[in-house]
C-alpha cells in the first residue's frame, strides 16, 4: 500500500520572491503571523511592533480618520486590511480610506474579503525615510493611482502626504496654521504639528471644523445620493 507524502507548505520569509497566489497560501498556513507584504513580488515579514514608534502613532491616526469615517457616509475605513493591487503586489497597509464603487471608488471587496484595487487614501507609519514605505511601496501605490499616501516617519518625526497629480506623488503643503485638507475627502483636516507632538485633542479639534464646512456637507450629499 503507497502512502502519498503530506507536502508541508513552507513559511513565508523575507526576501522569498514569489506570485501572489503563493504568497496568499502560505500566508493562510500562518495564522499566527500578524503581517506580511507583498511588494513587487518580494515578501516582507514584519517585525514585533514597538510601542511608541509604531503602536501609539498608529492609534492616533485610527482614532482621527475613524472621526471621520463615523461623519462621512459611504466612507469606509480599514485597518491593516489586505489590498490585492496587482499581481506582483500585495500589502497591508496601517490604514486605508475608500468610496464604494458606485460613489467613484476604484476598490471593490472580493467574495472573499479582501480589498481589491485602489483605496483612494493610504496610510503608513514608518520607521524612517530609509523605510521601504518611501521607496518601493510608494512607487506601487503610485503606478497603482493610489490618489492620496500619507507616511509618517517616526524616527524623524516628520509627516509627508502625497498626491497623485498626472501619475506623480506631489507632496501637500500645510497652511500658515500648519493643517493640510484632503483633495479627495472633503473636510479630512490635518493639524500636522499637533499630531507629531501627539497632542489628540487639538488634532480632533481640528479634524471637526473641516467636518463643519460646505465641502464636507456637500460631499456627503454626493455619497447619499451617487
Amino acid at each position: 500500500m503507497s502512502v502519498t507524502p503530506t507536502i508541508k507548505v513552507p513559511p513565508l520569509e523575507s526576501g522569498d520572491r514569489l506570485t501572489r497566489p503563493e504568497f496568499e497560501r502560505r500566508y493562510h498556513t500562518m495564522p499566527n503571523l500578524k503581517k506580511a507584504e507583498l511588494i513587487e513580488g518580494v515578501v516582507y515579514v514584519a517585525s514585533p511592533l514597538r510601542f511608541a514608534s509604531h503602536a501609539e502613532p498608529h492609534s492616533l491616526i485610527i482614532t482621527w480618520l475613524g472621526v471621520y469615517r463615523a461623519a462621512t457616509p459611504g466612507v469606509r475605513l480599514g485597518d491593516n486590511a489586505t489590498v490585492r493591487l496587482d499581481a506582483d503586489n500585495e500589502p497591508q497597509p496601517d490604514a486605508l480610506l475608500r468610496l464604494e464603487p458606485e460613489a467613484g471608488g476604484k476598490s471593490r471587496i472580493t467574495e472573499d474579503d479582501y480589498v481589491e484595487g485602489a483605496p483612494e487614501l493610504i496610510v503608513e507609519v514608518a520607521a524612517s525615510t530609509a523605510a521601504y514605505d518611501l521607496n518601493d511601496k510608494l512607487k506601487v501605490y503610485r503606478r497603482n493611482e493610489v490618489q492620496e499616501y500619507l507616511v509618517w516617519q517616526r524616527y524623524e518625526n516628520r509627516l509627508d502626504w502625497f498626491s497623485l497629480r498626472e501619475g506623480v506623488y506631489v507632496p501637500f503643503t500645510a497652511d500658515e496654521t500648519r493643517i493640510i485638507r484632503s483633495q479627495v475627502f472633503p473636510g479630512l483636516w490635518l493639524a500636522v504639528s499637533a499630531l507629531l507632538n501627539g497632542d489628540l485633542a487639538t488634532v480632533l479639534a481640528q479634524l471637526q471644523k473641516g467636518l463643519a464646512t460646505a465641502e464636507h456637507e456637500e460631499f456627503c450629499d454626493r455619497l447619499r445620493n451617487p
